[in-house]
C-alpha cells in the first residue's frame, strides 16, 4: 500500500538547501508549491541560479517570496555559452542583491559534463569560488565524477569560513573527514536512493551531524522509493524547450520524503534529524547582509 507523500509533525520545521524553483518547467507553478511546501512545515528555500539567463528570474522570485535565498552562480553545463563579460555580471547580481549566496557552481565529469573542456569547468569554477571568499558568502557547489578535482582545488583555494554546500553529495565515506576539514557541508537530496543502502548508510555516518543539510534539487532529483506516492506537478508546455508533460518532477514538499530515508539510514528519529538540519542551513545562510542574518538579528 503507497504511502502518503509526507505528514509534516506541526512543530517540524526544514529548510530546502538547493532548489531551482526558476526552472521554466515548474516556474509557472512555483508559488502554490512554496505555499504547499509551507503548510507541511519548509521555511527556507535556496533557489540557484546556472547561467545568465536565469539570474534575472531567481531575484525577481526572492523579492516576491520572503522564504526564497536567492544564489548566483554559473553551473559547469552553461560554461561554454558564458558571455566576455559574464563575472563582472555575476558581481553586478551579487552587489545588487546582498542577501544572496553564490551557486551553483562545479565540476562535472558525467556524460553530459564529459561533452565540456574541462579547463573551461575549473577555470570558471575556481573565479566563483574565490569571488565567494572574498564577498564571505557560502556557495553551492555540484560535482559529479570529479571528486578528486574538487578536494585539490579546495584545499588549494580554500578555507571557506562562509561554508562550502556539497550539494547533492554522493561521493565516498572516505573523503568527508578531508572535505569537511575545508569547511564543507553535505547536501543530501533523493539522488541517494540511487545508491546501495550498504555505502549510503557507511557515508552518512562520516558526516558530522553539524554539517548534514536536507535539499530537494527540484525539479530533478524525484525520490524514487518504494512503497512512496508522489504528487504530480504541472509542467509548462508552453515552452518548446521544455520537456514531455510525462516526465515526473520534483518539488520541495518532497524534502519529507529525503528526511525519511536519511533518518531511518542513520537510525534516528526525523524530527530530530529534521532540527539539526534546518540548524545547520540556517547557520550556513546567515551571512551578513543575508535574509536569515537579518531575521536571526531581530529576533
Amino acid at each position: 500500500m503507497a504511502q502518503a507523500p509526507f505528514r509534516a509533525a506541526s512543530a517540524m520545521r526544514l529548510f530546502d538547501a538547493h532548489c531551482h524553483l526558476q526552472d521554466p518547467r515548474i516556474a509557472a507553478a512555483a508559488p502554490s508549491l512554496i505555499r504547499a511546501a509551507t503548510a507541511s512545515g519548509v521555511s527556507r528555500f535556496a533557489v540557484n541560479g546556472t547561467s545568465e539567463k536565469d539570474w534575472h528570474l531567481v531575484k525577481q522570485m526572492a523579492q516576491e517570496h520572503p522564504a526564497v535565498v536567492p544564489c548566483f552562480g554559473l553551473h559547469p553545463w552553461w560554461v561554454p555559452e558564458r558571455s566576455p563579460d559574464w563575472m563582472d555580471s555575476l558581481r553586478r547580481f551579487l552587489a545588487e542583491t546582498p542577501e544572496a549566496a553564490v551557486g551553483e557552481i562545479g565540476l562535472d565529469k558525467g556524460s553530459h559534463g564529459k561533452t565540456i573542456d574541462f579547463g573551461d569547468q575549473v577555470e570558471v569554477f575556481q573565479r566563483q569560488l574565490e569571488l565567494a571568499k572574498e564577498l564571505e558568502k557560502p556557495v553551492s557547489v555540484h560535482c559529479v565524477r570529479a571528486f578528486g578535482d574538487l578536494l585539490e582545488i579546495l584545499k588549494r583555494t580554500g578555507p571557506f569560513p562562509a561554508g562550502v554546500l556539497l550539494h547533492s553529495y554522493l561521493g565516498s565515506a572516505e573523503m568527508v573527514p578531508s572535505l569537511a576539514n575545508l569547511g564543507c557541508y553535505f547536501s543530501l537530496s533523493g539522488f541517494l536512493a540511487g545508491m546501495k543502502s550498504t555505502k549510503t548508510k557507511k557515508m552518512l555516518k562520516a558526516i558530522p551531524l553539524d554539517r548534514i543539510l536536507l535539499e530537494t534539487d527540484a525539479p530533478d532529483a524525484i525520490p524514487k522509493l518504494d512503497n512512496v506516492s508522489l504528487v504530480a506537478v504541472p509542467v509548462d508546455t508552453s515552452d518548446p524547450d521544455n520537456i514531455s508533460s510525462n516526465e515526473s518532477l520534483n518539488h520541495p514538499s518532497n524534502i519529507h520524503i529525503v528526511l525519511s530515508y536519511v533518518a531511518t539510514l542513520l537510525e534516528m528519529p526525523k524530527a530530530e534529524l529534521a532540527e539539526v538540519s534546518y540548524k545547520n542551513a540556517t547557520k550556513l545562510f546567515s551571512y551578513p547582509g543575508s535574509k536569515v542574518h537579518s531575521e536571526a538579528e531581530t529576533a
